[in-house]
C-alpha cells in the first residue's frame, strides 16, 4: 500500500468523528487534503458541517467540493480540527509548517476543541527535529533575526543550518506576507523550552512547535491503524 493510500486511511478514520453541524477546522498539506476530499462527499450526500480554512488552498478546495466555509471572526470557536503533521513524538507534541501554512495552523488549532492529527505512520518519531522546524519570520530585518534564533536554538540544545525557505529563485512567502526559515536540528532535546525561547525573538511571528495542541492522533501503516491521545 503506498503512502498515499495510508494517508487517506487516516483520513477516513477521522472523518468518522465528524457529525452534524459541527463547526471544523480544515487542515493544509497532503494527508489534510484527503480530509477535506472525503469530506466533501459527504457533505454533497447531505453531511451539514461548517468549516475554516488553514490556508488560501485549503479554503478553494472546500469550496470547490460544496463545503460550506467561514472565518474565525464569524465563528471563533471550533469542535475540532483535523490537520496532518510533519513529526509526531509520543507525547503528541508536533513539528507542522512544511506547507507553509504553520500561523494559521495553529491559530485554527488552538481555537478548537479538540484536534485530531493525520498521518501515516512514518511521521512519528522518538525525538522531534529530523524533520527541519519551519520558523515564520517578517522579511524586515531578517540577518538579524536570523542570528538571534540561532543564539536561543543553541542555549536550548539545537544547532543547525537555518535555510531560507524559497519557491523557485524567489523567498517562498506565507499567506501572511512572511517568509521561513528552515531549522535542520536533527534532534530537539526540549520542544517546550524551545518553543518558549522562539516565540521570545523580535522578528519570529510563529514556529512550527505545536506543544499541548493536538488530543488524538491516527496514523496508518503497514499494519493497519494506530490511535494515539482520545478521539
Amino acid at each position: 500500500m503506498s503512502a498515499d493510500d495510508l494517508k487517506r486511511q487516516a483520513a477516513a478514520r477521522a472523518l468518522e468523528l465528524v457529525e452534524p453541524r459541527m463547526r471544523l477546522g480544515l487542515g493544509t498539506g497532503s494527508t489534510a487534503k484527503h480530509f477535506v476530499e472525503l469530506l466533501g462527499e459527504r457533505v454533497r450526500a447531505g453531511l451539514e458541517v461548517t468549516c475554516v480554512a488553514t490556508s488560501e488552498a485549503t479554503q478553494a478546495q472546500a469550496l470547490a467540493a460544496g463545503i460550506a466555509m467561514t472565518t474565525l471572526d464569524a465563528m471563533p470557536e471550533l469542535d475540532l480540527t483535523v490537520d496532518g503533521a510533519d513529526e509526531l513524538d509520543g507525547e503528541l507534541r508536533l513539528i507542522k509548517g512544511g506547507g507553509g501554512a504553520l500561523l494559521r495552523e495553529k491559530i485554527v488549532a488552538a481555537a478548537s476543541g479538540r484536534m485530531v492529527v493525520i498521518a501515516d505512520d512514518s511521521k512519528r518519531v522518538a525525538t522531534l527535529g529530523r524533520f527541519p522546524l519551519p520558523i515564520e519570520v517578517v522579511p524586515f530585518g531578517l540577518g538579524a533575526t536570523r542570528l538571534a534564533i540561532a543564539r536561543v536554538a543553541a542555549a536550548a540544545g539545537c544547532h543547525g543550518p537555518l535555510d531560507l525557505r524559497r519557491s523557485g529563485d524567489t523567498p517562498f512567502v506565507t499567506d501572511g506576507g512572511h517568509v521561513i526559515l528552515d531549522a535542520s536540528f536533527g534532534r530537539i532535546p526540549d520542544p517546550p523550552a524551545l518553543a518558549s525561547t522562539l516565540a521570545g525573538v523580535p522578528g519570529v511571528v510563529e514556529h512550527g512547535l505545536f506543544i499541548g495542541l493536538a488530543t488524538a492522533a491516527v496514523l496508518a501503516g503497514a499494519s493497519g491503524l494506530i490511535e494515539m491521545g482520545k478521539l
